[in-house]
């Protein structure tokens, strides 16, 4: 052993006494500045320069080396040194390389170029700006686009309205399939989770030639999220709670890929009680409500909502199928349904979070596939839909004129089925054209439960064919025009009440008589869009000019409705000789956009030949006046305003303006505007980011500022709505305290900062004096991994 050792360590002692460092430092020949990341390879040797730009090659035997060294964007060198025991320090410079490349020509067009060419007036919302500006519900959400505002239900639901115009005159559309719910309804909101939406394109005015009869008004197009990297996995975390309704809201998604299949999931749950409004006490038409603690009781709810889409994409062939459920249970406010709360033996103020009588129930279930086909010069886009949707409303059983006491706490319930097709052509016949054609089918089966009454059941198939060409003149002008046929065919069914009325007979005898409500009735409808447009880019400003007549055909409420509407506080009438209805729209969009500064103007001029209204007479079903559904000619014009500037550095400034004009020009309420129509609003918005401040990441601090204008044209019994003044905050920042790879977004606002109390005008509970949320402070927090 000891032999061993010695004869080891001696080996060792010669070889470390024939071993030598090749050292040295590489640096750009023109700046002088070491480079890091340069290759030197020898025989049997290698190494990295480092930042400073020194390399060390270790255990190098006596003799003569020749080195290469090479570093992207340089002209490699190749060096020989004699290596001993004298070697130096090599100094090594890089001369940047000239490489000459052949040409290399990008075809292809941005989302924001392609907006611009198109003359349809439309606006691209972001995934940044649906991040920065999220509210409770996805219209709240979209209400700071000028242009749109939303007809508020609570603290956690609204309906979308895009230039005075809501319900069915305005197209939702999911994945490329229209959500079909129960929309008719003033207190139905919209069934959809506005987590995980990455982009959304609104169109102002008729868009029925591509999306049917409802767009009569506009579309909201939520469009599929981008397809994820190829062997990537991401999600997101997000937390989010509120003072105002002590809301508690958690959402997560994760997306991945392999090469070719992809699939993407979602969950999200949120639970919320009575939200505050700036006043202890509601007075309506003479009954006064005091609030506990300024909650407007019984206004708590739950919602919980799963996604789940996975798909196949290739070359030519990508396919993608999404399976989506929403479930929410809210109540409503307890003296909105016929000030039965008087009565009510429910102790309301007992919890905020609890939900009693009334309150509604809704899931919506939906099922999607897209699917794209690339064949040479054509695209194919098929999308197939199906939609499940539950609503329920239940309300203490209280009896009514001659009904008895309901057997149960189920006023109405809605079951409706919806089957849907579109199939799309995309083409080039010549150059410079762009041609689509498709067909659209959709078939709606709706019934209906409960003991009380207000529509049928009712079947709804609807069929329409489309073309349009968009045609570029030259590269900064282009024409579009476009025609439809749509055909449609509603079969409502009878109904009679499940009691006994009393009539009292010519000759004095009484009858006791189970009145109809609703008759077996098929009715057919068809009509003729069409729609001619030209967009002109010129340096920095666009000009957009759109001509379009469009049709929207009545919806089963106002053919055949015959009820109480306790929301409402009226009798609902509908009308079978109603005409689909027509409009003629002209619109006008000027942009003018450069790096610092931008400007733009759409005004629109809007035709109705037979608006469809519900107009309230001078008939009365018990104490609850009688409101028919009737039609006449409405003119309407407005537009927006809007601009914005970065002239300063890290300060942002936006303004935008929005009116809406209606008049009746025939019927019983000529010369009144039209229902639920949106006063004069104006939006002030100020952000400024800061620098980093300890370890939050560039904060942006942002002000928006609103003033509306009073509400002064009504359509009775609308009441005048004074104008008001609400200022909001919000602060944006990322958070990396663990130096994590993504860091921790984190959003804190407080609107309403002044607690002012204000009413708007197209709320669903203004009808009954119910003032706006108060203040609310909200911190969200979204992790991304």
């Amino acid at each position: 052993m000891l032999s061993l050792w010695l004869c080891f360590s001696l080996s060792s002692m010669v070889f470390a006494h024939d071993s030598f460092q090749i050292k040295g430092t590489i640096a750009d020949a023109k700046t002088l500045q070491p480079l890091e990341g340069v290759n030197i390879i020898g025989e049997n040797q290698y190494s990295i320069s480092s930042a400073t730009g020194t390399f060390t090659l270790n255990n190098v035997s006596k003799g003569t080396y020749c080195l290469t060294i090479s570093h992207l964007g340089y002209t490699s060198q190749t060096i020989c040194i004699e290596v001993g025991p004298n070697t130096e320090v090599l100094e090594v410079f890089l001369e940047e390389s000239t490489t000459a490349l052949q040409e290399v020509e990008v075809n292809g067009k941005s989302k924001k170029r392609m907006n611009k060419e198109s003359p349809v007036v439309s606006e691209l919302v972001s995934k940044e700006f649906l991040a920065n500006n999220r509210e409770n519900s996805l219209m709240q959400t979209l209400s700071k686009i000028p242009g749109v505002s939303t007809i508020n239900i609570g603290s956690g639901q609204s309906k979308p309205v895009i230039r005075g115009l809501g319900f069915n005159r305005v197209a939702v559309v999911q994945n490329g399939v229209k959500h079909e719910a129960q929309q008719w309804g003033n207190d139905h909101g919209l069934e959809i989770d506005q987590y995980g939406i990455e982009n959304i394109k609104i169109v102002k005015g008729p868009a029925s030639l591509v999306y049917g009869s409802d767009a009569i008004a506009g579309v909201v197009d939520i469009q599929s999220n981008p397809i994820p990297f190829k062997h990537s996995f991401s999600g997101d975390v997000n937390l989010l709670g509120e003072s105002n309704n002590d809301l508690l809201s958690i959402s997560a998604g994760v997306e991945g890929r392999s090469h070719n299949w992809f699939y993407r999931g979602r969950l999200t749950y949120r639970d919320y009680g009575d939200y505050k409004v700036p006043t202890d006490k509601i007075n309506y038409e003479n009954y006064v409500f005091t609030l506990h603690e300024n909650n407007l009781r019984n206004t708590a709810g739950k919602e919980a909502n799963g996604s789940l889409s996975f798909g196949y994409v290739s070359d030519r062939f990508t396919t993608e199928t999404t399976i989506s459920n929403v479930n929410s249970k809210n109540g409503f406010f307890a003296n909105a349904h016929g000030l039965e709360v008087r009565t009510s033996s429910i102790d309301y103020d007992r919890s905020n979070r609890d939900i009693d009588l009334p309150y509604h129930k809704v899931n919506h279930f939906k099922v999607t596939n897209n699917t794209s086909i690339d064949l040479d010069n054509h695209t194919i886009q098929l999308d197939l839909g199906f939609q499940n949707n539950i609503r329920e409303e239940h309300s203490e059983p209280t009896p009514h004129g001659y009904m008895p006491t309901p057997p149960n706490t189920k006023e109405r319930g809605f079951h409706k089925n919806t089957f849907s097709l579109n199939v799309k052509d995309a083409f080039e016949p010549f150059n410079k054209h762009h041609v689509v054609a498709g067909v659209n089918l959709e078939f709606q089966d709706n019934s209906i439960s409960g003991w009380g009454f207000l529509i049928p059941e009712y079947t709804r198939f609807t069929v329409g064919a489309f073309a349009f060409d968009q045609y570029e003149i030259h590269s900064d002008l282009h024409l579009l025009a476009g025609v439809r046929y749509d055909y449609g065919q509603i079969n409502s069914k009878s109904y009679s009440d499940w009691y006994p009325s009393t009539i009292n007979n010519p000759n004095g005898t009484t009858s006791y008589v189970y009145l109809q409500r609703a008759q077996d009735k098929t009715l057919d409808f068809g009509n003729v869009s069409a729609s001619v447009g030209l967009s002109y880019i010129l340096n920095n400003t666009t000009f957009k000019i759109n001509a379009g007549k469009s049709f929207r055909m009545p919806l089963p409420n106002e053919l055949a409705s015959d009820g109480v509407n306790y929301h409402m506080y009226r009798y609902e009438q509908g009308n079978l000789d109603l005409d689909p209805e027509e409009s003629y729209q002209l619109d006008i969009d000027i942009d003018h956009t450069t790096k610092d500064f931008s400007v733009g103007i759409s005004p629109f001029v809007n035709v109705f030949e037979n608006f469809i209204y519900l107009n309230p007479t001078s008939n009365y079903y018990e104490t609850l006046q009688i409101y028919e559904y009737t039609q006449s000619k409405v003119f309407r014009a407005g537009g927006e305003l809007r601009a914005s500037t970065s002239i300063i550095n890290n300060l942002q400034l936006d303004a935008s303006a929005e009116y809406v004009y209606s008049r009746q020009t025939s019927g019983p309420k000529e010369g009144f505007t039209i229902p639920f129509s949106p006063p004069l609003s104006g939006l002030f918005s100020a952000r400024y980011q800061f620098k980093d401040v300890l370890f939050f990441k560039e904060p942006q601090l942002t002000a928006d500022y609103r003033i509306t204008a009073a509400q002064d044209e009504i359509v009775p019994p609308e009441e005048q709505t004074d104008g008001y003044q609400v200022l909001n905050m919000s602060l944006l920042t990322d958070i990396n305290l663990f130096k994590a790879k993504q860091p921790l977004e984190l959003k804190f606002k407080l609107n309403n900062v002044f607690d002012t109390k204000y009413f708007d005008h197209t709320s669903f509970y203004r009808l009954i004096d119910v003032p706006e949320t108060g203040r609310n402070i909200s911190i969200a927090l979204t992790q991304t991994f």
